[in-house]
């Protein structure tokens, strides 16, 4: 049977969003399934080569030992021509092995069994032809044993064992039959079947622990995989940018987020910071320089990117982890937090103002039909019913901001129903014609979304362009322009007027909540289009258009 690397553990990841449907919250649960540990019996492939080199080197050493050069040799010499003939036929045994395990064949069990007993026979004949027991080649046995038992997992050592030992106590009983000059000593001989006994149970034991270690080693490199191939899923999975630079400000790792905070598509780890981003490496040879390294606020091409900075250890030389985040998006996160615990205070006063402020305005026109007002009463009458009507937009428009997850998206034909629209608002505001132009010609025929969202969005829009566009005594004119764009699967309804444009020093401002320039304004109408696109998967962005004029882009997904 081959060896078989033990295969890793499954790791689960059960992801789950909830909370707002705008930001995702990822919940990741690792299950770590248990498999077995490789049970791949020896002896294996490689085992066997070292076996086999093993073996090469005993020849080597024995042909060195019995060799005419050796003036002094450490065994006496008995039948110096039956020793050489002995080792000639166990090297081409042993090259014969080595084939057999290119060939794979006999069976790996049954090749080391062969090896064992022929090393058993060879050492013996040897030890007989150098002149007995004395000559101490007894001690060759012993290492044939426990190479036998340790590449047969313990199995057959004690048979192993009892085969030399017989081997020795046989030559011992032949040499003495023989009457020839060879010392015996069966005390000896019975010391060394001892030896090979207890080398026996010991590689035995030895092997049992060898494999334990190996069992545990192949679960704790499975552990520490797993563990890698997670801590490195959730360094990529987080909206935070990671990178981690050594002690000579080389990037080796950087997540998703941090790629697409500096905008680059892929790094070669070992890349320095420098040349990745100069901006942030002139502002770490800052930090580290200084004794309290601080957060920072670091301009990386068109992004304001807020970075930190943790040493990864004691000595200003160590490595670093540098944590980037794109401060629209932390702006974007503190308004969030801010507005959703206002939340419900709003929308309790929101409700509670609606009553009176009814009562008023009904209060308001009654008094108006009565005919006992004089022109200052009437004045001050029309002063209460435009100031009733603005604190009804803003309570409707706080309304609006607490139902914006309650999404009902239904497929639509995007063009007839922007006709529709079109003809709805031309009725309301009296807009002729040319105030009111659309492009429709490239339209994606079905989009999903919610119609109530979308209507709102567009009536912002469109009454922000009307509110807005026209300059130098020309008419404010909407252009609603709907392209296709089939290479990103998207469509684009752009909203644009001839006005002046956006001051560009204020044009990050725009999406902000309450923020307006002018004075009867609310300014929640692009705040209240932006949440309300982006509850439905939309994205509103705005661009200035040269020489004059506004775009306001709403990205669409479509089939």
């Amino acid at each position: 049977m081959d060896n078989k690397r033990p295969a890793g553990n499954q790791v689960a990841l059960a992801i789950s969003e909830d909370g707002d449907s705008s930001r995702p919250t990822r919940r990741i649960r690792p299950r770590l399934r248990r498999i077995p540990i490789d049970t791949t019996r020896y002896p294996t492939r490689g085992a066997l080569r070292w076996l086999f080199l093993f073996r090469l080197l005993m020849v080597v050493g024995l042909v060195l030992a019995f060799s005419p050069t050796v003036m002094e040799p450490s065994a006496g010499r008995y039948e110096t021509e039956l020793a050489w003939d002995i080792l000639v036929a166990y090297a081409v045994l042993v090259l014969v092995s080595g084939l057999g395990l290119s060939l794979e064949k006999p069976r790996r069990s049954t090749q080391v069994q062969l090896a064992i007993f022929i090393d058993i026979a060879t050492f013996t004949a040897l030890m007989h032809a150098a002149g007995g027991i004395s000559s101490g080649l007894g001690v060759l046995l012993a290492v044939s044993v426990a190479a036998g038992a340790l590449m047969m997992e313990g199995r057959l050592s004690l048979f192993f064992a009892a085969v030399a030992s017989m081997a020795i106590m046989s030559q011992q009983i032949y040499s003495s039959l023989l009457g020839v000059d060879i010392r015996t000593s069966f005390t000896q001989a019975g010391f060394l079947g001892l030896l090979y006994f207890a080398v026996a149970l010991l590689s035995h034991v030895l092997y049992q622990r060898i494999r334990s270690a190996e069992a545990l080693a192949a679960r704790r490199k499975v552990d520490i995989d797993d563990l890698a191939k997670l801590s490195d899923f959730v360094i990529h999975s987080i909206s935070t940018g990671i990178l981690v630079a050594d002690g000579e400000r080389r990037l080796r790792l950087v997540n998703e987020a941090a790629l697409d905070l500096m905008a680059e598509e892929r790094v070669d780890p070992g890349v320095s910071l420098n040349e990745l981003s100069p901006e942030l490496g002139s502002w770490l040879a800052d930090q580290v320089q200084s004794l309290h390294p601080k957060d920072g606020l670091i301009r990386i091409g068109e992004r304001d990117i807020w970075a930190s900075i943790r040493l990864l250890g004691d000595c200003r030389a160590s490595g670093v982890i540098i944590y980037l985040r794109d401060n629209q998006e932390a702006i974007r996160e503190a308004q969030q937090i801010k507005l959703a615990s206002l939340g419900t205070l709003t929308a309790s006063i929101a409700h509670n103002i609606r009553n009176p402020l009814s009562s008023i305005s009904h209060a308001a026109q009654l008094l108006a039909e009565s005919n006992h007002l004089d022109a200052d009463d009437r004045h001050l009458l029309d002063i209460i019913r435009r100031n009733s009507g603005r604190i009804e937009e803003t309570v409707e428009s706080v309304l609006q901001l607490s139902r914006r997850n309650q999404i009902d998206p239904q497929e639509i034909n995007l063009k007839d129903w922007i006709q529709s629209f079109a003809r709805e608002l031309r009725e309301s505001h009296a807009l002729a014609e040319t105030a009111l132009l659309l492009d429709l010609n490239s339209a994606p025929p079905w989009v999903k979304v919610d119609t109530r969202h979308l209507h709102q969005i567009l009536s912002n829009l469109c009454e922000n362009a009307l509110a807005h566009g026209g300059t130098d005594g020309q008419d404010a004119s909407v252009h609603i322009h709907l392209t296709r764009r089939d290479e990103r699967g998207e469509a684009w309804l752009e909203v644009r007027d001839n006005g002046p444009g956006i001051d560009p020093g204020i044009a990050k401002e725009i999406f902000s909540p309450f923020f307006t320039t002018k004075s009867q304004g609310t300014g929640l109408g692009l705040y209240i289009a932006r949440e309300l696109a982006e509850s439905n998967g939309l994205r509103l962005v705005y661009e200035r258009i040269e020489p004059r004029g506004s775009c306001f882009r709403l990205t669409l997904p479509i089939d």
